[in-house]
């Protein structure tokens, strides 16, 4: 298959590919992009994360590159400098290098670090959005991120504050009320301190919660609890990352009769 790729160009001896920041949705191969799953039968090189299932690696060419680059709290976990040197070093070789993330790129995936880091290097990028988990892994369970009676406005925000130091601390109590509705990103280990937050910033304990455990692949699981119970009752039914968190009135707009079935797909690294 042959990819036509945005720009190619000669820099020195080396031969500038493109970059394609791929986003492979949140596990389901069946997500996946039309233009994404082009990218991946007609790539050269692959750079791939760790919640990207092997029936989605499986769609690369057997001769390409392939480099696992992936980040999970309690695993051996790749440093950003580390990922941008592979990627401007397989762009001086490959024409077409597809950097595979879960989700999309430019939602807590670090698409925009990777795109700066290309550009300011001299290689041509290309993001390709992807379907998040955010709303992904919610619809799988048959809840909408947004109701005409329970929720026209919605926050994304990432719970997993300790990815870096840089960035600022999320102020759960001035976001308690901001919205409608939250979908919290990686935040089971933080989800204690986070539903204290929220309640002391005004919202009712009594708010419906709902934790998705790997959604929309095999092992989905769904709980339903208040903002008041839902740490103590994630800590006791085991729930493990990764989770989407949903807190707000549209959690009781659960119609599951319309959930799809999750994908039976293998992740390379076990949960």
């Amino acid at each position: 298959m042959t990819i036509a790729t945005a720009h190619e160009s000669n820099v020195g001896d080396a031969t500038v590919g493109t970059v394609y920041l791929v986003g492979a949705g949140p596990g389901d191969p069946d997500l996946l992009t039309v233009k994404a799953h082009r990218l991946l039968q007609g790539c050269d090189a692959v750079v791939y994360d760790s919640l990207v299932p092997r029936e989605v690696l499986d769609l690369v060419p057997e001769g390409s590159e392939r480099h696992f680059v992936g980040k999970r709290r309690g695993h051996h976990s790749v440093p950003q400098p580390s990922t941008n040197a592979v990627l401007v070093a397989l762009a001086q070789r490959h024409r077409c290098v597809v950097r595979l993330k879960g989700g999309d790129p430019f939602l807590f995936g670090r698409g925009g670090e990777e795109a700066a880091h290309l550009v300011s290097h001299g290689v041509f990028v290309q993001v390709v959005p992807g379907i998040t988990s955010g709303i992904a892994a919610p619809a799988y369970a048959g809840i909408p991120v947004t109701h005409r009676r329970a929720g026209s406005s919605v926050t994304f925000v990432t719970g997993h504050e300790e990815i870096d130091k840089v960035r600022p601390s999320v102020n759960w109590q001035a976001l308690a009320l901001a919205s409608d509705g939250l979908v919290i990103y990686m935040g089971l280990h933080n989800l204690p301190r986070i539903a204290a937050e929220l309640i002391q910033g005004g919202r009712p304990a009594e708010t419906p919660v709902a934790v998705i455990q790997q959604g929309t692949v095999s092992g989905q699981r769904c709980l339903k609890a208040t903002l008041a119970t839902v740490a103590d009752r994630t800590r006791d039914e085991a729930l493990a990352s990764p989770s989407i968190v949903v807190v707000g009135d549209v959690v009781a707009e659960q119609i599951e009769a319309c959930a799809p079935q999750p994908a039976a797909v293998t992740m390379p690294i076990p949960f």
